[in-house]
């Protein structure tokens, strides 16, 4: 188990019963409405996550199941100073608004026969993960970001490479997101 804060989130993580990495919480509140963080997150073609996200390069749906369920494809740039080279990951993702404002956005990993490994990517596995989006009780300009990342990077990386890239990374985009949804309001 770990633990690491900031101002705008606190991350936690433990061994996953997934794979042989780790399982990675993150939970903090932004200053915006549901509806605009929502808009900001939602995984969705053409959505604003490219925009903001420093590990999302592209986004693209696969198929659409129905109105909440599709199989995308999301790309990442290289990161830390390259030591992580791109990734692409297939996911079946499902969104879901409960009655009480909270909206999730929840994946894991599956194959399909209309995107095989690419090549210049090495294919990453999102085992269960998520987003919640909570409103915070007479608030309604602030909501609850409730997180959660289990990803196999795939590849030969350390295991110290990406123990210390997945806590700065969460936390990152705890505070890009925060931007993003104060530059969706002005």
């Amino acid at each position: 188990k770990g633990c690491r804060s900031t101002s705008e989130v606190a991350v936690s993580w433990r061994p996953s019963a997934e794979f042989a990495g780790n399982l990675y919480r993150g939970e903090g509140i932004v200053p915006a409405s549901p509806r605009d963080v929502w808009e900001c997150i939602k995984p969705v073609a053409g959505g604003l996550r490219t925009k903001w996200d420093q590990n999302v390069k592209d986004f693209e749906v696969i198929e659409a199941i129905n109105d909440t369920v599709s199989v995308c494809r999301t790309t990442t740039p290289s990161a830390c100073m390259r030591i992580i080279s791109p990734r692409e990951f297939v996911d079946v993702v499902v969104m879901k608004q409960y009655e009480d404002g909270t909206m999730l956005s929840a994946a894991t990993n599956v194959e399909h026969p209309l995107c095989p490994p690419q090549p210049n990517f090495v294919r990453g596995f999102n085992y269960p993960c998520g987003c919640f989006c909570i409103p915070v009780p007479g608030e309604p300009d602030r909501t609850q970001l409730l997180t959660f990342f289990q990803t196999d990077l795939g590849g030969y990386l350390p295991q110290t490479v990406v123990d210390s890239f997945f806590p700065s990374s969460i936390s990152g985009f705890y505070s890009n997101l925060t931007k993003a949804v104060k530059r969706l309001k002005a």
